[in-house]
């Protein structure tokens, strides 16, 4: 790793800059709105060493989620490996770099991007990750450029059976009407504790097209904090898929800000957990300009003691006229100790929009249940039924063919695995 002499200026300062604003607010805790819900204790209470290097497991690890047809890139332990990725498609219109080396040599505009598309003074997960500003990857989409060839990130994180952090940071930056598909996962060792702070900046240029998947699959023992902030200027669309099975303690906050006239986003995701596991999303879509629209759907299965928290905010500027923002939560639970936090907000300063938001949480149809059972499937082939329906709707979402494939199998086999119903 470079030491901070080595680092550029800029980096350095927004390294310090980041530090110092870690150091003066710390981990939140449960006093907090934003937090209330989720202990961060167990992270905050193991005082995770930074990772350094490779680990034994992780090229296997790579090459297990490779989705062929795609342009790989791998960050291990949030280090841009070079020699496990695959570049050897590289599109036309397309600019790799390690962020490391392109803040180095400023030839990718990094500088005016990186550690700028949000405001660390509210999320404090992300000052912690710009804190250990080094590596990671930034992808320049030129403008006008149509990227036909999928761009897949894989994060794998682990420490040979110790636990670690890493701190994984990726930019995207989509240039004046170009098109690009970008999925990232992240995998780890089964069963490893780690520590995964991860944060990715995407700048979406005017009329460009961004679809942009998540898909984390980590260790049911690891602690995943995923940051993800978007700009989206004038008729640019973005959409965000997220996809989540693993992870002991998730915490994915998503904002989107709509800063051009005509903006468009959709915000999808869906998310499993058993046990004592807890999942928490909080997304915020912020219609800065008139014009703009956007969906957001989120879905979530629970079994056992799991805990979910999803928190929805929509903001409408004064100056938003017009503006016709949707979000709905849904929550199935498969057990009576399973619960849910659902908090939709909006916030609406304007008067010429159309607004709406809302949030159900249940159990399984026992009519619809009947009625299959009725027609010669078993409870389970009747639950299963319903279930890849409830999750169908974010999975269709996808695409990327191979992708949604590997997703989906992953998905249903962890869903197989972790909802126990008996008949």
């Amino acid at each position: 790793m470079e030491t901070l002499v080595q680092a550029p200026a800029w980096v350095r300062e927004r390294r310090e800059a980041a530090a110092k604003r870690f150091a003066d607010v710390g981990f939140p805790n449960t006093r907090q709105e934003d937090w209330r819900f989720t202990n961060v204790a167990p992270i905050a209470d193991a005082k995770f060493p930074l990772a350094s290097g490779s680990f034994a497991q992780a090229s296997s690890l790579i090459f297990s989620v490779a989705v062929p047809g795609s342009l790989r890139l791998a960050i291990v332990n949030g280090q841009f490996a070079a020699g496990l990725s695959d570049l050897s498609a590289m599109p036309k219109g397309v600019r790799i770099a390690g962020i490391r080396d392109g803040a180095r040599d400023g030839s990718d505009g990094l500088e005016q991007h990186l550690a700028k598309v949000f405001n660390i003074e509210t999320h404090p997960f992300a000052a912690l990750n710009a804190s250990h500003l080094d590596d990671g990857v930034a992808i320049v989409i030129a403008s006008g450029a149509v990227v036909e060839t999928p761009i897949h990130i894989v994060i794998v994180t682990g420490g040979d059976g110790k636990p670690v952090a890493a701190h994984p940071r990726v930019l995207v930056v989509a240039g004046a009407n170009s098109q690009v598909r970008i999925a990232q996962t992240f995998v780890g060792v089964k069963d490893d504790v780690y520590f995964n702070n991860a944060v990715a900046e995407v700048v979406v240029g005017e009329g460009a097209i961004v679809d942009y998947y998540t898909d984390q699959r980590e260790s049911e023992q690891a602690f995943h904090i995923a940051n993800i902030q978007a700009h989206v200027a004038a008729k640019g669309v973005f959409a965000s898929h997220a996809f989540s099975t693993g992870a002991k303690i998730q915490r994915h906050d998503i904002g989107i800000a709509l800063n051009g006239e005509g903006a468009d986003c959709t915000m999808n995701g869906v998310y499993l957990a058993d046990g004592e596991r807890l999942m928490d999303t909080h997304t915020s879509l912020d219609h800065a300009m008139p014009h703009c629209t956007s969906h957001e759907i989120y879905k979530g299965i629970l079994a056992g003691k799991a805990k979910a928290v999803f928190n929805g905010r929509i903001i409408v500027r004064i100056d938003a006229q017009k503006t016709d923002a949707k979000q709905t939560n849904r929550a199935l639970l498969l057990s009576d100790d399973a619960t849910i936090n659902s908090n939709p907000q909006l916030e609406i300063f304007a008067d010429d929009v159309k607004c709406t938001h809302g949030a159900a949480v249940g159990q399984l149809d026992e009519e619809a249940m009947f009625y299959l059972q009725a027609r010669g499937l078993t409870r389970i082939e009747a639950r299963d039924m319903l279930l890849h329906a409830f999750a169908g709707e974010v999975l269709d979402g996808l695409k990327i063919p191979e992708l949604r494939e590997q997703i989906e199998k992953n998905f249903f086999t962890a869903l197989a695995r972790d909802i126990a119903v008996t008949a």
